[in-house]
């Protein structure tokens, strides 16, 4: 497969849960702690797909999505919102940000692992 998955949040725990589901599927892990970073590391790296969170301190999700379909080096990476957010309001914002999916914490590994596959045509 060798699929490249960023994960950018700034909670270990989520990180690591993450990581978790994403590691049983085989896929690489990127991790970024802040929407800077991972801006940063995804124009550096150029992963598969982002898993982004939106509450962080700094620049939040919603700013970084915005930032990487902004950029024509990092457009075409496909986003998924994971995040504690469950408004309407809040899914909406982030897909008009750019976002393919939108992800409720606590993450549905099942859930997670269906989007990230039909947004990597696996």
């Amino acid at each position: 497969m060798g699929h490249t998955i960023l994960i950018v949040d700034d909670s270990p725990t989520e990180i690591h849960v993450l990581k978790g589901i994403l590691s049983k599927q085989g896929y690489s892990v990127l991790v970024a702690e802040n929407g800077e970073a991972g801006v940063e590391e995804a124009r550096a790296s150029k992963p598969d797909l982002i898993l982004m969170d939106v509450v962080m301190p700094g620049l939040n999700g919603f700013q970084a999505t915005r930032q990487l379909n902004r950029d024509p080096d990092t457009s075409e990476i496909p986003v998924i919102l994971v995040t504690t957010k469950d408004q309407e309001t809040d899914r909406a914002w982030g897909l008009r940000q750019g976002a393919r999916e939108y992800v409720v914490k606590p993450v549905n590994a099942d859930e997670l692992v269906a989007k990230i596959k039909t947004l990597l045509g696996a």
